[in-house]
Order: structure tokens, then C-alpha cells, then sequence
């Protein structure tokens, strides 16, 4: 290779880091100022680095056959900043791609942009006047990630606020401290992005400005949350102690509290949404509501969509779930079977509900699906196996090809992902924000039968659901754009 070609690769990648570089501040000001939250087909450019940038433009390689020309993004995203433009979650690769696809003459980028973005172009209206306050009761896994979520998306569009979170009262003087120090650092998910301190005198967390009680107690009954000042609050109960409506419904008793999410399933007639699936199941109304579990929102939107092509007479769901907290390290009493064995040695076989739980979002499977689990020691990311017998027949080719667009262009692009690596392990998922992703090199196909395998962060993409949902209990409806 010459040394001239050798310095056009790397001039072409200054180049292009230059531009991202140039995008961040952008993408910023639009999210702070507009509440737009923006994507390179599917790839989230809110928080990202100038490489995540880089990176997403590669991936659009997949779709289209080559790499997003960043110079063609920077064009719309600067025409963008000059429109005036209601809080949604664009697709900037989307709107690139297909404006660079139209035939010459081309109308004028600005213009074109206002008439693609018809429904929330020269709009000031906010989607609700003042914020949602929302309280985290319990601060573990699901918790911590839900607050590292919220505290990012605080901005013009996205007005839920975390005002406190609540756990159990103790005795110990540094427990403000490690509280705020498990929120700082996690060894699955890395660093905080940003900045954390304590307040001891008010026992208050500040995360890049946020300001967050700490609020010690026993019951929910017992609280008072409009003494901090928070009132008409949204409850994310992340304990799991409580799983009906009965139990649920003591955190109504706690003045300033209006309704309750539970991040775990719901029992008896408690509504079980999967965002993207049934969350037009939430209405005014809804005072108590239950997001399912992990692997229910992981493989119910792939489910749907393979349904409604092709319908699914009957299946059978396996989980290779990553251990969790209610699992013992080393082997030691446990009430349910076999999960006393040790999590960080043993390969353990257990039951799973999801595939009974799946029928709550999508009644038409209602019968047709069973299900069991394995726990493994790994910390983080799961694999479900669905293995499905078909309506009617397709080919891998067909069926992959189906599942690709449904990842990009459909009603649940947001909730399904997509991949085409044929290197791609459990660790490489870590930090997805989808509900699930499909690996499409592992697809198996014959006439109406199926195996569709489907990774999924059952930490980060369930919390990811949990904040969707809590958005749509809050009244703030995001337009997903481009349409088509």
C-alpha cells in the first residue's frame, strides 16, 4: 500500500471525527432545548461519543449496502436546528438516506425536512406544562439503572424529574455514602456519566444537578413525600415485595403519591404492559401497573411481529437468563428449588413464567407457548431461544429479511433490534437499550418451523421499557419519525 493511500484513510477519519465532533453540541442543544431525541437507524446519538457516532453511520451498512456519509447526516442535522420543532424521537440516518435518495432536482434540505416532520414542524407547545416527580422505592439493580436513566434524559421533551428514592432505615453512617457510591460505579455497566455528591445534612444526592432525597422507611403508608416538597408522584416500586393490586396499593396511602409502577410481573388482574405491544392498554384511569419482566418485553415484541405475518399455531420459549440477585453466590439454603446452588458455579435450571406472561400482552398466544429457563454465571445479558411452529412456511432468507425491517421500520423498531454480526457474544450486548435483539446469522428455518434466538440486557433494555412506559403514564406521547 502507498503511503498516499494510507494518509487518505486516516485523512478521511479526522475528517469524519471532526464532524462529529461538530454534531455533539448540536444533538445536545436539540435534546435540552427541542426534547429530540435522535437516532442513526436505531443507533442513539443522545450522550454518545464522538466514536459511538462514528460507529452508528458504520452500522447503517447493514441496511443499505454501505456506510452513512457523516457529511450527509451533519447537513440534516444542522438543517434541523434551524426548524422549529415539537419534542419526538427522530432518525437522523432515516431522514439522511432518504433525502439523499431522491432524484435531482432535489428540493431545498429545509424545506423538505419541514414537510417530512409535517406533524411536529413550527410547534412550541410543551407536552405537559410542569414535570412528572417520580420516586424510585428501592435502590438495587433495576433501581440504580432507572435513576441513571432518568437523571440522563432530564431535558425539554422528557419531564419525568426523580425526586427521592426510598429504601429501608438502618443504623449506619456511611449508608448515604455507599448509596451514592453504587450509583457512581457498577461493574456490569461502568461509570456514571457525569457527576455525584452527597448532601448529608439534608441526606440528599446531587447527580449532575438533580437534586434526590433520600427518604428512609419501613412501609409506604408511612411517608410523606409533599414534606420534600414532591407531590402527585409516579411510584417505580423496583422491590418486588409487593405484586398485586392489594399490595401495591399501600403506596396510594403515602400523601403526594398519585399512581405505581411495579418492575416485576403483576399478579391477579394487575395490567401487564410490554411498551410497544399493549401500552395502548394504559388509559387516564390507570392508577397501578405492573412492566412485565425482562424476558416477557424481550420476546413478546418479536412474537407480535412474527405473529402477525406469519401466526404461530404453537412454541416453545427457553431463557439463558443471567443470574440475579435472589440467587445464592455459594450454595446455602434457598427456598425455591435448586437456585440455593451456588450462581457463580452452576449452570441451574429453572422455571420461568414469560412464556405464560406473554399472553397478557398479546392474547392471541394466549395456550400456545411454554416455557423454562436456565440461569448461568454470567452477570448480565440473556439469550431467549424461541423455537415456533409457523402459520404457514417461509425460508431463512425471507423470514431474516422481514426481521430486519421490522427492527428498522416498524411500530416496534424501538423495542427490536437487529444483528447480523456472526461474532457477536453476551457481553458485546451490555448497555443495548432494546428490548431485544435478534441474532440473524443463528436463524434456523424449515418450511413452517422455526428457531429465533434473541439477546437481550435484562438490566439495562428492561429499565429502558420501565422509563417508556412511565413517559406514557406521564402523558408524554414521543412521534417516532421518519413514518415510512
Amino acid at each position: 500500500m502507498s503511503i498516499s493511500k494510507r494518509d487518505a484513510y486516516l485523512q478521511r477519519w479526522k475528517e469524519a471525527q471532526e464532524l462529529a465532533e461538530e454534531m455533539l453540541p448540536i444533538i445536545g442543544r436539540l435534546y435540552r432545548d427541542r426534547g429530540l431525541v435522535l437516532r442513526i437507524y436505531g443507533r442513539p446519538l443522545n450522550n454518545a461519543s464522538t466514536i459511538d457516532i462514528l460507529k452508528a453511520h458504520r452500522f447503517v451498512k447493514q441496511y443499505e449496502g454501505k456506510a452513512l456519509d457523516i457529511s450527509e447526516s451533519f447537513a440534516v442535522l444542522q438543517a434541523l436546528a434551524e426548524l422549529r420543532l415539537a419534542p419526538a424521537r427522530l432518525d437522523l440516518g432515516r431522514l439522511a438516506v432518504a433525502y439523499g435518495k431522491l432524484a435531482e432536482p432535489r428540493p431545498a434540505l429545509t424545506e423538505w425536512l419541514r414537510e417530512e416532520l409535517a406533524e411536529i414542524a413550527d410547534s412550541d407547545e410543551p407536552m405537559r406544562e410542569a414535570p412528572q416527580d417520580v420516586v424510585l422505592y428501592g435502590f438495587g439493580r433495576i433501581g440504580r439503572l432507572l435513576a441513571r436513566l432518568l437523571i440522563e434524559k432530564t431535558g425539554a421533551g422528557n419531564k419525568l424529574r426523580l425526586r427521592a428514592i426510598v429504601v429501608r432505615p438502618n443504623d449506619r453512617p456511611d449508608d448515604l455514602d455507599k448509596r451514592a457510591s453504587l450509583l457512581r460505579r457498577d461493574s456490569v455497566h461502568g461509570p456514571f456519566n457525569g457527576s455525584i455528591f452527597t448532601v448529608p445534612e439534608d441526606n440528599a444526592i446531587v447527580a449532575n444537578g438533580n437534586y434526590i432525597q433520600v427518604i428512609y422507611a419501613n412501609s409506604p403508608a408511612e411517608i410523606d413525600y409533599t414534606a420534600h416538597d414532591i407531590h402527585d408522584a409516579l411510584i417505580l416500586d423496583n422491590t418486588g415485595k409487593w405484586r398485586d393490586e392489594a399490595g401495591l396499593s399501600q403506596h396510594l396511602e403515602a400523601k403526594g403519591a398519585s399512581c405505581v409502577l411495579l418492575t416485576a410481573p403483576g399478579k391477579g388482574d394487575l395490567k401487564n404492559i410490554v411498551f410497544g405491544v399493549n401500552d395502548d392498554a394504559i388509559t387516564a384511569d390507570d392508577r397501578i401497573l405492573s412492566a412485565a419482566s425482562c424476558t416477557t418485553n424481550a420476546i413478546t415484541p418479536v412474537l407480535k411481529v412474527i405473529n402477525d405475518r406469519f401466526g404461530i399455531a404453537h412454541g416453545h420459549v427457553e431463557t439463558v437468563h443471567a443470574y440475579t440477585n435472589d440467587q445464592n453466590l455459594t450454595d446455602n439454603y434457598h427456598k425455591g428449588a435448586r437456585r440455593g446452588r451456588s450462581a457463580a458455579l452452576n449452570m441451574v435450571l429453572t422455571e420461568t413464567g414469560a412464556a405464560k406472561a406473554v399472553s397478557k400482552a398479546l392474547p392471541e398466544l394466549a395456550g400456545k407457548l411454554t416455557g423454562n429457563a436456565i440461569r448461568v454465571p454470567t452477570p448480565n445479558v440473556s439469550l431467549a431461544v424461541l423455537n415456533l411452529t409457523l402459520g404457514e412456511t417461509t425460508d431463512r432468507d425471507a423470514l431474516n429479511a422481514y426481521l430486519r425491517d421490522a427492527a428498522l421500520y416498524s411500530e416496534l423498531a424501538e423495542q427490536i433490534d437487529y444483528t447480523a454480526s456472526t461474532e457477536v457474544v453476551s457481553t458485546d450486548l451490555v448497555g443495548s437499550r432494546h428490548a431485544g435483539v435478534i441474532d440473524a446469522t443463528s436463524l434456523i428455518v424449515e418450511d413452517n418451523h422455526c428457531v429465533v434466538y434473541v439477546w437481550y440486557d435484562n438490566e439495562v433494555g428492561y429499565s429502558c421499557q420501565v422509563v417508556r412506559i412511565a413517559q406514557e403514564m406521564a402523558g408524554l406521547h414521543f412521534p417516532r419519525l421518519p413514518r415510512h
